[in-house]
């Protein structure tokens, strides 16, 4: 398949991301995340006291970007600097991977909404000094919204908000203070769509008011909604029927997007699926996905093997074919996925 260009919304940094306590890239007893700055060297981010005594821990998992964001808010020294670091790293290796946005979000930062605006307001900064490419601010809540792209230098390009809905129309306002690139979710006013129609219905009543503030319909990225396969083995086929039915109704100008890796959660070989999504995503008419960039870019589906049996069995498994993967599922267990 030839693909040549894909919108790449970078999810990693997100304040609900999470590292395994007895994982590679946690060391328990010294009490810090390893990580490597891109060049081979290796470095440590110490695990704030807070997080250590928090729930998450006693769990077994540790939020790596609420460490590094504490630090680099409260820290000290060589503390501080190591969370500052850490997110820069982190920008800088999505944009090298082809992240055309930086999604950031903090909502599980903290509790306290102030603390939460101000964790969003620095984390910009941060993030503007580390990379390029503009930031897409995601937030359940309209003044971290607001807050976050009012941060933003606009300089840099377009920012993006994630996401609007019918359920969201609140958020009308900053879209028209702002003029941002969006996220232009299906959901509906009272809940999730069940099928294509319902999502052509929901979007049809919120992109007219979209453009009404003053968007551009390339400034417009659809999101269908994505749902698991191990929920509903039809959901993969579904969302690629939404695209191009989005794509059919809407034409070249609008972008269509997605959380392609929500479609894999409780299944095996996820980084395959979701790849294999992505260019099924493609095929359907849409041009971009909400996605880990060292996963998934424009380069990487572009090697990808259609005709390996990989690939086959995947793609038989989101398009609802191998009832109840188990196809899928025995040639993981054979070890024949790669």
């Amino acid at each position: 398949m030839q693909i040549k260009n894909f919108i790449v919304i970078g999810e990693n940094i997100h304040c609900t991301r999470v590292l395994k306590r007895g994982g590679n890239l946690v060391d328990e007893a010294a009490q810090v995340i390893r990580y490597d700055d891109g060049s081979g060297k290796h470095k440590t981010l110490p695990i704030p006291e807070i997080l250590l005594k928090s729930a998450d821990w006693e769990n077994g998992k540790i939020k790596h970007c609420v460490a590094a964001i504490w630090q680099g808010l409260y820290g000290q020294g060589a503390a501080q600097a190591a969370g500052c670091d850490y997110l820069r790293v982190m920008a800088a290796k999505q944009e090298r991977s082809g992240a055309t946005f930086l999604d950031v979000n903090v909502d599980e930062f903290s509790l306290d909404l102030a603390e939460r605006i101000k964790a969003m307001q620095w984390t910009v900064a941060l993030l503007q000094s580390a990379a390029r490419a503009p930031l897409s601010i995601d937030s359940s809540n309209s003044d971290i919204m607001r807050a976050g792209l009012k941060a933003c230098a606009r300089e840099r390009g377009r920012p993006m908000l994630n996401s609007i809905s019918l359920e969201r129309l609140a958020l009308l306002d900053v879209v028209a203070e702002y003029k941002p690139a969006v996220v232009a979710s299906a959901a509906g006013a009272k809940g999730l769509p069940s099928t294509v129609e319902e999502r052509l219905n929901n979007l049809g009543q919120l992109i007219p008011q979209l453009t009404t503030k003053g968007l551009q319909m390339d400034w417009i990225h659809v999101d269908p909604l994505v749902y698991t396969i191990s929920t509903d083995p039809n959901n993969g086929k579904m969302f690629l029927d939404a695209v191009k039915a989005v794509r059919a109704k809407y034409g070249a100008a609008i972008h269509i997007i997605g959380g392609l890796s929500n479609v894999s959660f409780g299944m095996p070989a996820r980084k395959l699926i979701n790849q294999v999504f992505a260019c099924l995503t493609v095929a359907a008419g849409g041009d971009g996905g909400i996605v880990d960039p060292l996963q998934i870019n424009a380069g990487i589906l572009q090697k990808l093997d259609e005709t390996a049996e990989p690939f086959q069995l995947a793609k038989a498994l989101l398009l609802g074919t191998d009832e109840f993967g188990l196809n899928f599922i025995a040639a993981h267990r054979a070890g024949s996925l790669g």
